[in-house]
């Protein structure tokens, strides 16, 4: 059995070290690099925190007060097609993270406020099945893990197409081929 008071807390903590970690991978970015693909059909990390400050209320805390409100149903998302309606491409990269970290401190006080039997309680998914808030809660730091992942990713390609021809793949296997890179597309 899942201790609820102890995932909850945990991940408190876990969500709000990423706004950290998240700063410290972006911060120094140039233009060219937030805007970055690292494969055609990869996002740069402008849209990555874009996805990030988006899905921060509209999905993980939007489903997490759904459970808390005894409601039967979440709403679907599509963040492929939400990312191309607002065009995250073309976002302010500073005002992007920024908003990013507003809706993280929201989401870190609606969790210290929640009590913890009550993220026992589950709503369908639009797609079939049931999520629990405890579900929420551990696919919320997951979610964020992945997507520290994939920016790293995409530091680590640019790092090397920055520094061609060295051979940085000596470090071990870089993300997203060279071949893959967009046509036009050139090593700064």
């Amino acid at each position: 059995m899942i201790d609820a008071r102890d995932l909850r807390d945990q991940t408190r903590r876990e969500l709000a070290r990423f706004s950290s970690l998240l700063e410290l991978l972006v911060g120094e970015l140039d233009e060219a690099g937030w805007r970055a693909r690292p494969a055609p059909d990869e996002w740069s990390p402008v849209e990555i925190v874009c996805h990030l400050r988006d899905e921060e209320t509209e999905d993980f805390s939007a489903r997490l007060l759904v459970i808390l409100a005894g409601g039967a149903r979440f709403s679907p998302n599509d963040p492929e097609r939400v990312a191309v309606d607002r065009q995250y491409r073309q976002a302010n990269p500073s005002e992007a993270l920024a908003a990013f970290r507003t809706r993280r401190m929201a989401s870190l006080d609606l969790l210290g406020s929640v009590v913890p039997d009550h993220l026992l309680g589950t709503a369908e998914r639009p797609n079939g099945g049931r999520l629990s808030g405890l579900d929420i809660l551990a696919s919320w730091v997951a979610h964020d893990r992945l997507h520290l992942r994939q920016l790293a990713g995409t530091l680590a390609r640019q790092w090397a197409d920055r520094w061609a021809p060295l051979q940085v793949d000596y470090a071990g296997p870089i993300p997203y081929e060279v071949g893959s890179r967009p046509s036009g597309a050139t090593s700064r």
